[in-house]
C-alpha cells in the first residue's frame, strides 16, 4: 500500500528536528490537538533515536505516513547493520509506547523498522 506522503533523510541525528516537524505539519492538517500533535512529534523523534543507533553510516532515515481520519500511522526505517529488534525495557521504547496507540518493531533484510499510529482525541472518525 502507498503511503500519503513519505519523508527521506539522511540517518544522522541532526535531521530528526526536521522529521518531527513534517510530523507535526501533517497532523495539524488533520485537526489533531496541540496535545495529540505533541505526542506524535515525540513518539516519531523516540523512534527515530531506537532506530538510528543502529544505522548504517551513510544510510537513509524514511517517514512513511499514512494519514486516516482521526489517525496518522508512520513507519520510520533505517537502513542497518545488522539489524536486531529494540531493546523493549529502554527508556525511549517506554516513552514511545507511552505516546503512542500502537507500537511495531520489524528487523531483517538490512532495514530496521517501528511503526506507530496515533489517534485524535477530539475525532469522532472511526480509525
Amino acid at each position: 500500500m502507498q503511503p500519503d506522503a513519505e519523508v527521506r533523510l539522511p540517518a544522522d541525528g541532526a535531521y530528526v528536528a526536521v522529521l518531527r516537524m513534517a510530523t507535526a505539519g501533517l497532523a495539524a492538517r488533520l485537526d489533531f490537538t496541540l496535545d495529540d500533535i505533541e505526542d506524535l512529534r515525540m513518539a516519531v523523534g523516540e523512534a527515530s533515536a531506537i532506530l538510528l543507533e543502529g544505522a548504517r553510516p551513510g544510510g537513509r532515515l524514511i517517514a512513511r505516513f499514512r494519514l486516516k481520519p482521526g489517525r496518522i500511522e508512520v513507519e520510520v526505517s533505517v537502513d542497518a547493520v545488522n539489524p536486531s529488534q529494540p531493546d523493549t525495557s529502554s527508556f525511549a521504547w517506554q516513552v514511545l509506547t507511552s505516546t503512542a496507540a500502537d507500537v511495531r518493531a520489524e528487523a531483517g533484510d538490512d532495514v530496521l523498522r517501528i511503526g506507530l499510529a496515533v489517534n485524535s482525541t477530539t475525532s469522532s472518525a472511526p480509525a
